[in-house]
């Protein structure tokens, strides 16, 4: 299904859009994605007929002892294990939430077992079922890249009117660079209220369109942009973009003074996907269609759309949506699809005609998370995340200015 044509061909209910490989059951390496490390031990076949009941058999010997945490972009296969489905923050903060839980088994990615091992106690072990997922966006900031930028800025003179603000879908290092230079981490759903407040912070005034204040925006070039000009007032030419890989970033001393906003080179290889042109063609197969995509789409992306919000957002979007009524959407496709699944009164469409997984979101899947509940049952904890101290309590300085923002 390669054509809008044919995306649309049942418009009464959803249309599953052509596949494109995978790396499946983390087998192989994907040098393109920014792991590419192959899964240890033994994983059980996928075609084991009995694999849903080991997963359940495991999961009732742990009973209180294991939390399970799904993100919204795993698959339903592990979803159906998950005792708390959300985006990465809430997940997090749900794993905090869960003190009495030796084990907390976070079906998602690095970053989020990240988070999740520095908000809970030391008592508490959390578990990635597969060491090979992660963020292709995270890895986009290396910490040696952000150090080396931060020494620019200071060469330059400004990095004393600069407060860094980092998405939360960054690494631990990154969250704890951040905390160190007296910044905040902000997820897709509070980035307004966590870019008012650090340019208020770096400008002494919360009129940000008037202020002087700069933010260096880390990794995602897009929810920063999209953010900053859609929500706070500043314009297109009030963001530069900083590219680690060349000197100076890319940018004259000068361009570095005279912009507000510094965003990082870095995207989300999902979101990144979606065009323009999507936006136009589903408009022209299906009128009246409600556009509804995720900020970390580009900004002509976004601009186009009708409703722009995180993946929380988008759910409870939908659930408030009149029945008959046509929603495009531009995210991962596993939520597409299961939002799409909850509701049959609406017609829902996948915005992009091709497949749009996260693909090493999707490294996780049920035979590695049998192997891991099926271990931590036989006394053997397998892929354990620990963040380092120092990190981890620079990283919490970061979470906790975040957490103490007005209404989060």
């Amino acid at each position: 299904m390669g054509s809008v044509s044919t995306l649309l061909a049942e418009l009464s209910g959803f249309s599953e859009p052509a596949s494109s490989p995978l790396l499946l059951l983390g087998q192989g390496r994907d040098l393109a994605s920014e792991r590419g490390v192959e899964c240890v031990g033994d994983l059980p076949a996928p075609s084991d007929p009995n694999l849903v009941e080991r997963a359940r058999v495991a999961r009732a010997a742990l009973g209180s002892r294991a939390f399970v945490l799904g993100h919204h972009y795993q698959r339903d296969e592990v979803i159906n294990f998950a005792d708390v489905t959300g985006d990465s923050f809430k997940l997090a903060r749900e794993a905090a939430a869960r003190p009495e839980a030796e084990f907390i088994l976070f079906c998602g990615v690095h970053f989020m077992a990240e988070s999740a091992d520095i908000l809970t106690s030391p008592q508490q072990q959390v578990v990635l079922p597969d060491l090979a997922a992660g963020c292709s966006m995270a890895d986009m900031a290396a910490i040696g890249q952000v150090e080396e930028a931060w020494a620019v800025l200071q060469d330059v003179g400004i990095a004393d009117s600069t407060v860094p603000v980092t998405y939360m879908n960054s690494s631990a290092a990154i969250k704890a660079f951040t905390g160190r230079h007296g910044g905040t981490v902000c997820t897709s759903s509070n980035a307004e209220v966590a870019l008012r407040w650090a340019f208020e912070k770096a400008g002494g005034t919360d009129d940000v369109a008037a202020g002087t204040g700069k933010v260096l925006f880390l990794p995602d070039q897009h929810l920063g942009r999209n953010t900053a000009v859609l929500e706070l007032g500043l314009s297109l030419d009030d963001c530069v973009i900083f590219d680690p890989r060349k000197p100076n970033g890319g940018l004259t001393d000068q361009e570095l003074r005279d912009a507000r906003m510094i965003l990082w080179r870095g995207h989300c290889s999902v979101h990144g996907r979606f065009s323009e042109q999507n936006v136009t063609d589903i408009r022209a197969a299906v009128p009246g269609i409600n556009v509804m995509v995720h900020p970390e789409c580009k900004h002509e992306v976004v601009t186009a759309a009708d409703y722009v919000g995180s993946t929380e957002y988008i759910i409870k979007q939908l659930d408030a949506a009149e029945p008959g009524s046509s929603w495009a959407i531009g995210t991962e496709l596993n939520l597409v699809r299961r939002v799409a699944a909850a509701h049959p009164d609406k017609n829902v469409h996948y915005l992009d005609s091709t497949v749009c997984f996260c693909s090493t979101m999707n490294r996780i899947d049920l035979p590695h998370l049998v192997w891991a509940m099926e271990s931590l049952v036989e006394g053997r904890v397998v892929n354990r995340i620990v963040v380092d101290a120092d990190d981890a309590h620079w990283a919490r300085v970061a979470l906790d200015q975040m957490l103490a923002l007005p209404g989060i």
